[in-house]
Formats: C-alpha cells, structure tokens, sequence
C-alpha cells in the first residue's frame, strides 16, 4: 500500500474543515444560547447532547491520523470516522425534528442542513478510501 497515496487521499480540504467547523460552531450555540423549545420536556437537552456529539465525531473525522502505524488502519478509522458522523447527523436531525418553537428554529434548521450537506459532499472521499482498502486486499489475496 502506497503511504503517500493514502496520506494524499486521506487530506481533507482545508477551506472545508473551516466551513464544516464554523457550521457546527453555530449549532452549538442555538443550542445552547439560542431560543428554541418543544412541548416534550427533556428534547432542548437531547438537541444539545447531540449537537455535541456530532461536534466530536467531527473533530474525530478532521484529526490526524499520522499515529496510527499502518496505513490501511489510517484508511478503515477515516472511514468508521465519516460512517459515525452521519451516524450522529441522522440522529441530531430526527431530535431536532421534536424542536417545535423558538425564534432560532428556522437558523438551527438551516445550519444543520448546511452541515448535512456539507457531510454529505465527502462521498466521493468516502468511495475513494473503501477503493484503497478494496485494492490493498485484492494485492494481498492476488
């Protein structure tokens, strides 16, 4: 397996680290400033959990992984990184979903949209790893 070539596939965009970073910024704070409610007890604290949560799972996506020594293990946790990220995303969205007031419902929304979509737009990255994992064991049964 080509260190270089997994070092190069595993680099995340810098200007998309700072939007994905600066997106989960201002969830955290509607969260937990914000004016949102919802006629179930216990949701507002669920929301922020949550938020929380994804906001961890994204740091885990972002870090380094020069610690790890071999690099088809680099390659398998960005890939379980990215997986418990949208894992987390699906599950602050359906929370979100019991949100029923507030004046900062709409911008919550918004912003966790805007994450979303900006999660999603690693697929191609995604794809890109799992085929490096592929053709690394296909070289080893081969």
């Amino acid at each position: 397996m080509d260190n270089e070539a997994i070092k190069q596939a595993l680099a995340l965009d810098a200007e998309w680290k700072g939007r994905a970073r600066q997106s989960w910024l201002i969830l955290m704070d509607l969260a937990v400033w914000g004016n949102l409610s919802s006629s179930r007890l216990g949701i507002i604290a669920r929301v922020r959990k949550r938020t929380l949560e994804v906001g961890e799972k994204l740091k885990s996506l972002t870090g380094d992984r020069n610690w790890i020594p071999h690099p088809r293990e680099r390659l398998k946790n960005a890939l379980a990184s990215a997986l418990h990220l949208n894992d987390s995303l699906n599950e602050l969205a359906r929370v979100a979903g019991e949100l029923d007031n507030g004046a900062d419902l709409g911008a919550f929304g918004a912003n966790l949209a805007e994450l979303r979509h900006l999660v999603q737009g690693l697929a191609p990255l995604e794809l890109r790893w799992a085929q490096l994992l592929d053709s690394q064991y296909r070289d080893e049964q081969g």
